[in-house]
């Protein structure tokens, strides 16, 4: 019986760090579409988030947040991905800012098998929303 559960724990053991290490994977830089930024996604309390680190020179400001105050600060800094959950190979229940137009909207983010991320936001559910391609920053 012992022996059993000792498999038993290992196995268990062995799957959460898998999924662990999976979800991890999202952690690194990324290009944007257009190449307009770089963007480092870190993992916090078990969630994860993207900040504007780099951005064209010609795109300091955050000119089109509804928010008055916030558009005289810099959008280098601004953390664009928030609260995204990893499960099956997705990292889901985010919401990503779009300083274009000064929108958040729902998000999901699935890696391809180079490391590459595909991002899509969306309004209401998926089917209804844009995809764009960051590429990973080696």
């Amino acid at each position: 019986m012992k022996i059993h559960s000792l498999i038993l724990f290992l196995f268990v053991s062995q799957m959460c760090f898998s999924q662990t290490t999976q979800a991890d994977a999202i952690c690194g830089k990324y290009v944007t579409a257009n190449n307009e930024g770089i963007v480092e996604v870190t993992k916090r309390n078990a969630k994860y988030y993207g900040k504007l680190i780099w951005i064209r020179p010609n795109a300091n400001l955050d000119l089109n947040n509804p928010d008055e105050l916030e558009r005289k600060k810099s959008l280098r800094g601004k953390e664009i991905l928030k609260d995204f959950m990893f499960e099956n190979n997705t990292w889901h229940s985010g919401t990503i800012y779009d300083p274009k137009n000064g929108k958040t909207y729902s998000c999901k983010a699935t890696m391809d098998e180079k490391g590459n991320l595909n991002v899509r936001g969306y309004i209401g559910f998926s089917l209804i929303g844009r995809t764009t391609y960051w590429l990973k920053v080696k």
